[in-house]
């Protein structure tokens, strides 16, 4: 499977990738949300960890975009510090399937993945 992480903190965006590389994804960052655009168009990744609070195209932004141009294609899960109700709703309407509220557990976040790759295969969403 392949990984998009987003964070404009380079540190968060690099430890995350160190952790799922480590798992055996195909994982690339991005620390903004133009970069995270284009990258995600040439990487066509199964699944994207997506900041919210980014300068610029925020997450939500970005999550539209990516929503707009792959309806149902990509899985997006939030990764922020912004966990409010408010918060999830937003990232529910901006197309997210998930929020998670940093700092993520690195077992947790690998249990979440697994559940959504375990489903993607049944529904045979991605390859």
């Amino acid at each position: 499977r392949k990984i998009l992480v987003v964070d404009d903190s380079a540190d968060m965006a690099e430890s995350t990738a160190i952790v799922l590389e480590l798992a055996g994804y195909r994982v690339r960052s991005a620390l903004d949300g133009e970069r995270a655009l284009a990258l995600a168009a040439e990487f066509q990744p199964d699944i994207v960890l997506l900041d919210i609070g980014m300068p610029g195209l925020d997450g939500y932004e970005v999550a539209r975009r990516l929503r707009q141009a792959d309806p149902t294609g990509k899985i997006l899960i939030a990764m922020s510090g912004y966990g409010t109700e408010r918060d999830r709703r937003q990232a529910r309407t901006a197309g997210f399937d998930l929020h998670l509220l940093k700092p993520v557990d690195p077992a947790l976040l690998q249990r979440v993945l697994s559940g959504f790759i375990d489903d993607a295969r049944r529904t045979g969403k991605t390859g």
